[in-house]
């Protein structure tokens, strides 16, 4: 074998090694993923073996990783255990006014503070991210005054109003999207005759869908899963929510674990559905692209 074949050979070798240490980081990095969502998915696979197992099954030690016999009708009887269909109701109702409120009003405040100019916007804007700081805990006292002055306990507008005045991080999320916007396109629009409220709708929003996306999933999971704003304003069985419900369902049958697991993953199906449905925009709107936080 000459100098040349040998050096050829040489270069072979050296080109394998880069695509050998790639494969096998791709396989590591695959191994520890599977590893890791297993590893978080555990709970939930629980939580679904015991819905389906007889309470005999649930207390036999060691436990079973499988039910030795699927009792589908443990969710039949769960559901009609307790009034659940009304606290369906009452939930996706108020679930339903909040993201829609949550969209369009933190869309809308978010395009005043990205595309329209007036004075003190920076001052203004500052003051909105500020309430971020603010626990939430801090103003529970006095918000629950002024609903009660305002004669609003046991009714669902202490749920739902609040979603009107919009929320620090969407309108910031909302406004770093709506910066991506060219000033040139928003121009154009007024050179044609548009106004504000017509680009804001026709224009700007289609083209931030992602993060529209995004907030409404958001939305979704804190009124879907909120547990201490019903807990606080509503006292009539009759407007208790799905988290209300649950918890009056747990103290009811607290040693039956398998209605109780069936409970809970009834409530908890839509958000996972939810996130699976709308996965890509929630993944694309997490994202914050866009210039800078403030205005130069």
């Amino acid at each position: 074998m000459d100098i040349t074949q040998r050096k050829q050979l040489a270069q072979k070798r050296d080109r394998r090694k880069p695509v050998l240490s790639n494969n096998l980081l791709r396989s590591l990095n695959w191994i520890l993923l599977v590893v890791g969502s297993l590893f978080l998915l555990s709970p939930i696979w629980w939580m679904i073996s015991t819905s389906l197992k007889p309470m005999e099954e649930i207390m036999q030690f060691p436990p079973t990783l499988l039910p030795q016999e699927w009792h589908w009708e443990n969710y039949v009887h769960t559901w009609q255990a307790a009034p659940f269909t009304t606290y369906a109701v009452n939930t996706i109702t108020i679930t339903l006014i909040c993201v829609v409120a949550n969209v369009f009003v933190n869309a809308f405040i978010a395009y005043g503070f990205a595309k329209i100019p007036f004075p003190g916007k920076n001052i203004l804007f500052t003051i909105v991210l500020s309430t971020m700081m603010i626990p939430g805990f801090v103003t529970l006292i006095p918000q629950y005054v002024l609903f009660a002055k305002l004669e609003w306990l046991n009714t669902y507008y202490p749920l739902v109003v609040p979603a009107l005045f919009g929320s620090a991080f969407n309108i910031f999320l909302l406004r770093q999207f709506f910066r991506t916007i060219p000033n040139e396109m928003i121009e154009a629009a007024k050179m044609e005759g548009a106004n504000h409220f017509y680009i804001w709708r026709k224009i700007a929003l289609p083209l931030v869908k992602p993060a529209l996306a995004t907030v409404a999933i958001f939305s979704f999971n804190g009124a879907w899963n909120d547990f201490l704003g019903p807990l606080l304003y509503v006292n009539d069985e009759s407007l208790y929510t799905l988290q209300i419900g649950l918890q009056v369902f747990k103290e009811q049958a607290s040693t039956q674990w398998n209605y109780l697991m069936a409970g809970s993953l009834l409530v908890l199906l839509p958000v996972i559905i939810l996130f699976f449905v709308f996965q890509k925009y929630f993944i694309k709107g997490a994202n914050i692209t866009g210039s800078s936080s403030f205005d130069k």
